[in-house]
């Protein structure tokens, strides 16, 4: 009978359960340091077929594998490129362009590593490659690392929306599977928009205007002027040729992202433009198993009541003016901590026309509730305690001292959960861009 009591206890309560389960399961993971997408696939499990009976195949039946082809193949043609060294040259010959002005270099990087992050390797990738050079560049030039991180960091975050990146490649699923579509470009700039103002602030509030007075010392602009850049290959000239046709394919004839991204990387196997080996090394396969485990929580949290009492919760704090708002400092608050791919997007984009529905706002204003969780959301992740924010403090050279640099980001990442709420607020429902 207590048994009898207790399944018909927890069956009825999933919502509670499965949202709770969610929020330890982010807690336990940033504690421990593991994959969330592992525990979130073991938490559907007991959730949804111990507590409430729900079959394995339904269970299964939500696992995106559309989206796993998508992310695996992407980040399979882009670390190709990367280990063929074909984005490390373009980032040197965007470094050369700028003739020996020091101060232009962290403005043309934020540019490079915005456009790198948004032809399809996303703006963890982007931040790993760039990390070490940028920042020994920083220190050669005497460009503030702070400011040289920040800079360029958000450059990558500001094509994380891309829809060839794998960001972008999520968030439009998660719209796509809320019968969304056709929002990815304007994402894709809004994050643009909020990154350049974002970047701005960190180039003038950590030494950028000095840069323009002292125009660099006799020996910075040498040895600016005499990195030396080799020509691309022919390996890496058809990486090249390989990304272009990606983006065509994509843009001009709507080919799968996924698909064409795998068959264009096997002919780059095959005509020996990088190792295979080394590539499937390269990918970010814990990425990868956190987002698609994920959002089988999140699909069964949607189909037990557990999004839609998230969103009753946030509700209770939001009016329709300052949704944005609230919703915005959440997102940016738990993304300085957990993944935005893999936590913020699949589990606040779903909430967000419950939320409208539940404050009586108009659903028009759907569009600027999606662009502040996705803005708020990736404003935070210069934190250390994020991949790409990580990547800069563990690239510095030996010369650095990252107990400053450290502390400087951590205060920078955690003021971004308040000063990126505030933007998305202001730009998104006070002017109205999105």
């Amino acid at each position: 009978m207590a048994n009898t009591a207790l399944a018909h206890f927890l069956a009825s309560n999933l919502d509670v359960i499965s949202l709770i389960a969610l929020v330890i399961a982010i807690v336990l993971t940033i504690w421990k340091d593991t994959n969330l997408g592992t525990l979130a696939l073991g938490l559907a499990f007991l959730i949804g077929w111990g507590f409430g009976g729900i079959k394995i195949k339904t269970l299964l039946a939500d696992y995106p594998t559309s989206l796993f082809i998508m992310l695996a193949g992407v980040t399979y043609l882009f670390a190709i490129a990367s280990v063929n060294g074909t984005l490390d040259k373009l980032t040197k010959y965007a470094v050369k362009s700028v003739k020996g002005k020091v101060a232009l270099i962290p403005i043309v990087l934020f540019f490079m590593a915005f456009i790198l992050a948004s032809i399809g390797p996303g703006q963890v990738s982007i931040a790993a490659l760039l990390a070490a050079p940028v920042m020994a560049m920083a220190v050669e030039l005497r460009i503030n690392p702070l400011l040289m991180a920040l800079v360029v960091g958000n450059g990558a975050q500001a094509g994380a929306m891309s829809p060839l990146a794998p960001n972008g490649v999520v968030g439009n699923a998660v719209l796509a599977k809320m019968g969304i579509t056709g929002w990815g470009m304007t994402l894709w700039l809004n994050m643009l928009v909020a990154h350049i103002i974002v970047g701005a602030l960190a180039y003038f509030l950590f030494g950028g205007l000095k840069l323009w007075k002292s125009e660099g010392t006799s020996k910075e602009i040498k040895a600016l002027l005499e990195i030396k850049v080799e020509p691309f290959s022919l390996q890496q000239n058809a990486t090249l040729v390989a990304i272009v046709l990606l983006i065509i394919g994509v843009v001009a004839f709507k080919l799968d992202l996924g698909f064409l991204s795998f068959l264009l990387g096997s002919i780059l196997i095959f005509m020996k433009a990088a190792n295979e080996k080394a590539v499937f090394k390269a990918m970010p396969w814990g990425a990868i198993m956190l987002v698609t485990g994920v959002t089988v929580l999140v699909s069964l949290m949607q189909k037990i009541g557990g999004m839609n009492l998230f969103a009753s919760i946030m509700s209770s704090m939001s009016t329709p003016f300052t949704a944005t708002l609230v919703v915005g400092f959440f997102a940016g608050l738990i993304s300085a901590y957990a993944s935005t791919s893999g936590v913020i997007m699949p589990a606040f984009l779903p909430m967000a026309p419950m939320l409208l529905q539940k404050i009586g706002s108009n659903p028009a204003n759907l569009m600027a509730l999606v662009s502040s969780i996705v803005v708020a959301g990736h404003l935070t992740d210069m934190s250390p305690l994020s991949t790409t924010g990580a990547v800069f403090i563990s690239g510095a050279p030996d010369t650095v001292d990252r107990k400053p640099l450290f502390k400087g980001m951590m205060i920078w990442g955690l003021s971004m959960s308040v000063f990126g709420a505030i933007l998305s607020w202001l730009l998104f429902t006070v002017i109205g861009i999105a």
